[in-house]
């Protein structure tokens, strides 16, 4: 069998073409792909749609880039800190772009992502009913119950044309084994016409195999693995590193002007070659971030 194991920026120029819909940062506050966005926003990708619960900081770094369009999220900030100054601009200011978004709350857009991994065109929900989301949303749909004639929102399928995750191991098939909090990630790589695997080790298909249950996305719905270590900085991988909260600070406080979004962005991205690089660049900070050891459940495979 072929290996699927790649370099970030050749998944990124195969797999990702401007005007793509593009989930990330589907394990909510860990394992966000930072690696990814950065690659996209060197390669100056365009029209993008991005889809996720929330992705931190990464879709703020996006938008105000000018890589985004569209936006369906239940939120985009900067958690610990605050505001996203790039996505507030993009809305208030039309600066860079104007965006739009499609409001959600968590669940609906795990509905959304989950109906997509099943083939389904929707599924019912109650629990939005009488907010202002389906109206904030626009592509919702109210129904009666066919069965009690009371009312349903009937939440369309979100198929994204790729989908990126991050773990800490996979094999060069990509099946992927996650550890910690899953989120949305399984409903989101296989609602996905293609998806991106990004992996802080490659190890044998045996170690996978030793441990299957434990397997979020088989390598049979994966296009590309990377072998890419610290990805997800400055967020949090379970039993590898953990997260950088000053990070998110200094982010806060750089980004308040679109000038000071610029010199971030030219200092951690586009003057960055790769994640290399920009690990290089961390230097100690980075290594007291480092997790000595790996979760138990991690040594027993």
């Amino acid at each position: 069998m072929t290996s699927k194991v790649t370099t970030m920026r050749d998944a990124v120029t195969k797999h990702v073409p401007d005007g793509a819909s593009v989930a990330l940062g589907c394990a909510l506050e860990p394992a966000i792909p930072f690696a990814f966005a950065h690659e996209l926003i060197r390669q100056r990708r365009r029209d993008l749609h991005l889809i996720g619960p929330i992705s931190d900081i990464a879709f703020d770094q996006l938008i105000g880039a000018g890589c985004v369009a569209v936006v369906s999220a239940a939120w985009v900030g900067n958690v610990s800190a605050g505001l996203a100054h790039a996505y507030r601009r993009a809305m208030e200011q039309g600066i860079p772009r104007p965006i739009e978004v499609r409001d959600h709350s968590n669940f609906s857009i795990a509905q959304a992502l989950l109906a997509g991994a099943l083939g389904a065109p929707y599924l019912p929900t109650r629990s939005l009913l009488g907010s202002d989301i389906p109206r904030a949303n626009g592509t919702f749909r109210e129904a009666s119950d066919p069965f009690s004639g009371d009312a349903l929102l009937l939440i369309p399928a979100i198929t994204p044309d790729v989908t990126a995750i991050a773990v800490q191991r996979a094999d060069e098939d990509g099946n992927a084994h996650l550890w910690g909090p899953w989120g949305v990630s399984q409903e989101a790589a296989l609602a996905a016409r293609a998806t991106i695997v990004i992996a802080d080790e490659i190890v044998a298909r045996s170690v996978i195999a030793s441990d299957p249950n434990r397997t979020i996305v088989p390598g049979t719905k994966v296009t590309a693995v990377v072998h890419e270590p610290g990805a997800c900085h400055p967020s949090p991988l379970q039993g590898r590193y953990r997260r950088d909260h000053e990070f998110f600070h200094q982010y806060h406080a750089a980004t308040r002007t679109p000038e000071g979004f610029a010199a971030w962005i030219r200092e951690w991205v586009s003057e960055v070659s790769d994640r290399r690089a920009y690990l290089a660049k961390l230097g100690a900070r980075w290594g007291a971030l480092r997790d000595d050891g790996v979760p138990a459940a991690l040594a027993l495979f």
